[in-house]
């Protein structure tokens, strides 16, 4: 729990164990800102495991990136080419160093790349076209940033940023728990509210976008009054969930935190039957996470062969239990428990991709000025 910055979305896939990978130093271009093991069949943008020339494909990607053991040491075997990760950030910071290391890009692919914040990259040139050759290409497509005429983003996962709640917190205190966006402003509620930053997260900037769509013009107020009911916002999704959420393992004060609709799953205890936290579906906007090449990479044949490795089947089907996401490929099943405990909103929140990417900025500027002062 996808999206950035999505399930982390999304920042999300700690909640079952993050992959370690050392992060490349990012020198003078740095800023503040903002499955299984199964091997897949050879895509046509690789070598395939007898012909791959070796060498590297760096991957920049969000700081919750994770997959299950074994899965890129199949890519290495079936196309030779060995697999670097960095990890900038949340979702927003990946974007902020894509733009701000374009003329110097930080690797060969990036994965991560939202539908809130893919509209900044594709406008800053910092994805090369690139058209994907993997059998799920058809499922990818469908779930295209529209306004990405030239093909440069591959769609490889989507799921709802949502509020959840600490079902345990709830019951303790013999407190109702809320369900809509506006419950979050009322009294009952006060102090009990986290979210990561709108600016430098992709989660934080989707539910902004949420609040829009619910709230159209008038979603500074509704801002506001979250702010005087409480709002504790923390940078990133991680210190939302795992540090200021009562839920999240790290015994926070906070029992209502901004993470995904998939995120209950992984609050099951050891022995247990059901999630300890609930997903508030009323509340969720829905994201998608990209995979592109990067302009300028230095291997461009492994960067096609790494961005159809995404849409692979041991990819897909391994993205739900290591990611919180849902796959874009219909040929994989998902966890039994999914339908349960993971369900998509009927009804998530939406705002114009074009809307999104003429305002971005003005929106972004106008949450700072209201929430952080």
């Amino acid at each position: 729990m996808a999206r950035s910055s999505s399930h982390t979305r999304r920042p999300r896939t700690a909640l079952l164990g993050m992959l370690v990978v050392p992060v490349l130093a990012l020198g003078a271009c740095a800023s503040d800102g903002a499955a299984d093991d199964t091997a897949a069949t050879p895509t046509a943008g690789g070598t395939g495991a007898t012909g791959g020339s070796g060498g590297t494909v760096t991957l920049v990607t969000h700081d919750s990136f994770a997959l299950s053991d074994g899965i890129l040491d199949a890519f290495t075997e079936q196309t030779g080419y060995r697999v670097d990760v960095v990890q900038p950030g949340d979702g927003g910071a990946l974007v902020n160093q894509l733009v701000l290391t374009k003329d110097a890009p930080l690797g060969d692919v990036a994965y991560g790349i939202d539908n809130t914040f893919a509209s900044r990259a594709l406008t800053e040139g910092v994805f090369e076209p690139y058209r994907t050759h993997a059998a799920a290409a058809a499922d990818s497509a469908a779930h295209a940033l529209d306004s990405d005429d030239d093909g440069a983003l591959t769609a490889v996962d989507y799921g709802d940023v949502c509020m959840n709640v600490d079902h345990a917190w709830f019951t303790e205190k013999g407190l109702a728990e809320p369900v809509t966006l506006d419950d979050l402003t009322k009294p009952e509620y006060r102090d009990l509210t986290v979210v990561p930053n709108a600016v430098t997260s992709s989660p934080g900037f989707a539910f902004l976008l949420a609040t829009i769509g619910a709230k159209g013009d008038a979603w500074p107020q509704y801002w506001t009054a979250l702010k005087d009911n409480g709002l504790q916002v923390d940078d990133g999704w991680s210190d939302a969930y795992f540090t200021t959420f009562s839920g999240g393992g790290g015994g926070g004060p906070r029992p209502i935190v901004l993470s995904y609709a998939s995120s209950p799953p992984a609050s099951v205890p050891e022995g247990g039957t059901e999630p300890t936290t609930g997903a508030l579906l009323d509340t969720c906007f829905r994201q998608v996470e990209y995979a592109g090449v990067l302009a300028g990479a230095q291997n461009v044949e492994g960067a096609h062969a790494l961005v159809d490795f995404l849409l692979s089947d041991a990819v897909q089907a391994d993205i739900p239990g290591s990611m919180y996401m849902y796959p874009v490929s219909t040929s994989v099943d998902l966890p039994a428990d999914w339908a349960s405990w993971a369900p998509l909103a009927e009804h998530p929140f939406e705002v114009p991709s074009a809307d999104i990417a003429d305002q971005r900025q003005q929106w972004l500027t106008q949450w700072s000025e209201t929430v952080i002062g």
